[in-house]
C-alpha cells in the first residue's frame, strides 16, 4: 500500500494527514467518504521502514495463480477490464500486487492497453504474462488467455514444488546433522578431555583427530560461520552474472544425482512455456526471445538463442538442440514433427506433460534414495565422535578395574 499526504478542509476546518491506499484514486475516494474537500494530495516516498522489502518477484506465485483465474471468471462474467482491476485490486491478500493492480487500473483509465500497463511492473509481471496479455487483446479473447495463463503458471508451481521437496528433506538433514556435530565438539567433548590428560597414555588416532576438531571449533567457531556466510554470499553473487551463471548452471546440471531431475524440471518449463506462447499465437522468434528469458537456466537459454538465429538465417529450430547433450532425442524429435506437421503447440505440450510426469517420479525415487543414505551418513558422523570418546572411556575403565 502507498501512503498520501493530503491538505484539505471537512466540516471543522482545515485537516491535513496521511491515508493508506493502493493507489491516488482509492485515496481521494477515502477521503471523500470522511467528507474532507481536497485541496492537495501527494504521495509519499517510501522508506525502509514503510516499503515492502523483496528479493526477485515481490508477489508469490499463489497469488498471482489466484489473480489470474479470478480475473478470468470476472471476464466471462461481462465485468470490464477496468472494473475487474478495481475489485480484484482491493481483493489480492498480496500488498505488492495490490498497489500494483492500483496503478494498473490508473493506466487502464488513462486509456492504456492492459499489456502495456502490467509491462510498467516488470518485476510482478514477466514477459511471459504480458506477451500472452497481448497476444490475447489483439485476438479478442483475453479471458481465455488468462485461464491458459493460470493453468500454465499452476503447472509450473506443481513442478517446481516436488524439486523443492525433494531437495528439502537433504537440506534439513545436513543443517540438522551439523548442528549435533557442533554441540558435540563444542559441549560434550571438552569433558571429557581432562579426564583423557589425567588419565594419560597415548590415546587412539581417532580421538585425537575428534579432540583437535573440538578446540577448534571451540577457538575458531566464527570462522565457520564465517565461510558459511561467504559461500552463501559468493553463489548469489556469481549467479548475477551472466557468465559465471552459465558455469554454475552447466555444473548443476551435470550433478551425478540431482543433474537429471533438475534438467527435465528445466526442459518441462521450456517447452511448457513455449506451448503457451505458440497457442496464443505469439510469433515464433519473439516467443523464443521470451523463453530465452524465463528459462531460468543460461546453458538452456544459450541453445535457444541458437536456435532462434538459425529460424532468423532460415535453418530448422532443431539443428542447434540436435548438437547439444542438455536436448535429449525425443525433446528434438517432437520439435521436427512439430514444426512439419504444424502442430507446434501441440507437440512441446506433450513433451511438457512428460517431462513433468518424469520429474514427478524422479523426485519420489530421490527421496526413497536419500532418506536412508541421509541417515547413514548422520549416524556415521556422530556414530564416529561417540567413539572416539568411548573407546578411552573402556581403557580408563579397564585400568580401574585391573588396579
Amino acid at each position: 500500500m502507498a501512503r498520501f499526504k493530503y491538505t484539505g478542509r471537512d466540516r471543522s476546518g482545515p485537516k491535513n494527514g496521511v491515508v493508506t491506499a493502493s493507489n491516488k484514486r482509492e485515496a481521494l475516494l477515502q477521503l471523500k467518504k470522511l467528507e474532507v474537500r481536497v485541496i492537495g494530495i501527494d504521495e509519499l516516498p517510501e522508506t525502509l521502514l514503510t516499503k515492502d522489502l523483496a528479493i526477485g518477484n515481490p508477489v508469490k506465485l499463489r497469488h498471482l495463480l489466484i489473480f489470474l483465474r479470478q480475473f478470468a471468471t470476472l471476464l466471462q462474467a461481462g465485468v470490464t477490464v477496468v472494473d475487474a482491476t478495481h475489485i480484484l485490486s482491493r481483493q489480492t491478500e498480496s500488498k505488492p500486487l495490490s498497489r500494483a493492480l492500483g496503478e494498473v487500473e490508473e493506466n487502464l483509465r488513462g486509456g492504456h492497453p492492459l499489456s502495456e500497463a502490467l509491462g510498467k511492473h516488470g518485476r510482478i509481471f514477466e514477459p511471459l504474462l504480458i506477451n500472452m496479455v497481448r497476444a490475447g487483446e489483439a485476438s479478442g479473447s483475453l479471458d481465455e488467455t488468462l485461464d491458459g495463463l493460470a493453468t500454465h503458471y499452476e503447472k509450473q508451481h506443481a513442478t517446481r514444488q516436488k524439486i523443492v521437496s525433494a531437495l528439502t528433506y537433504p537440506a534439513v538433514v545436513a543443517v540438522l546433522a551439523l548442528g549435533v556435530v557442533i554441540y558435540l565438539l563444542t559441549s560434550v567433548v571438552p569433558t571429557f578431555v581432562d579426564m583423557f590428560i589425567d588419565f594419560g597414555g597415548e590415546l587412539p588416532a581417532i580421538t585425537k583427530f575428534v579432540i583437535s576438531a573440538s578446540e577448534f571449533m571451540q577457538r575458531f567457531w566464527y570462522i565457520l560461520i564465517g565461510l558459511i556466510f561467504l559461500l552463501i554470499l559468493g553463489f548469489a553473487l556469481l549467479r548475477k552474472n551472466k557468465e559465471t551463471k552459465y558455469h554454475l548452471d552447466y555444473v548443476i546440471l551435470r550433478l551425478p544425482i540431482f543433474g537429471k531431475m533438475l534438467q527435465k524440471a528445466v526442459l518441462a518449463r521450456m517447452t511448457r512455456t513455449l506451448s503457451s506462447l505458440f497457442s496464443s499465437s505469439v510469433p515464433i522468434l519473439q516467443a523464443l526471445s521470451i523463453v530465452e528469458r524465463v528459462v531460468e537456466n543460461e546453458v538452456v537459454a544459450k541453445v535457444i538463442s541458437q536456435s532462434r538465429r538459425a529460424l532468423e538465417e532460415g535453418a530448422s529450430l532443431t539443428e542447434p538442440m540436435k548438437a547439444h547433450w542438455a536436448f535429449p532425442p525425443l525433446v528434438t524429435q517432437m520439435i521436427a514433427i512439430g514444426e512439419e506437421t504444424g502442430a507446434l503447440d501441440t507437440m512441446l505440450d506433450k513433451v511438457a506433460d512428460f517431462y513433468e510426469k518424469e520429474v514427478e517420479s524422479a523426485t519420489d525415487r530421490l527421496k526413497s534414495l536419500i532418506e536412508p543414505l541421509m541417515i547413514v551418513v548422520l549416524a556415521g558422523v556422530v556414530g564416529t565422535i561417540v567413539i572416539a570418546i568411548m573407546v578411552p572411556m573402556f581403557e580408563i575403565f579397564n585400568s580401574v578395574q585391573n588396579y
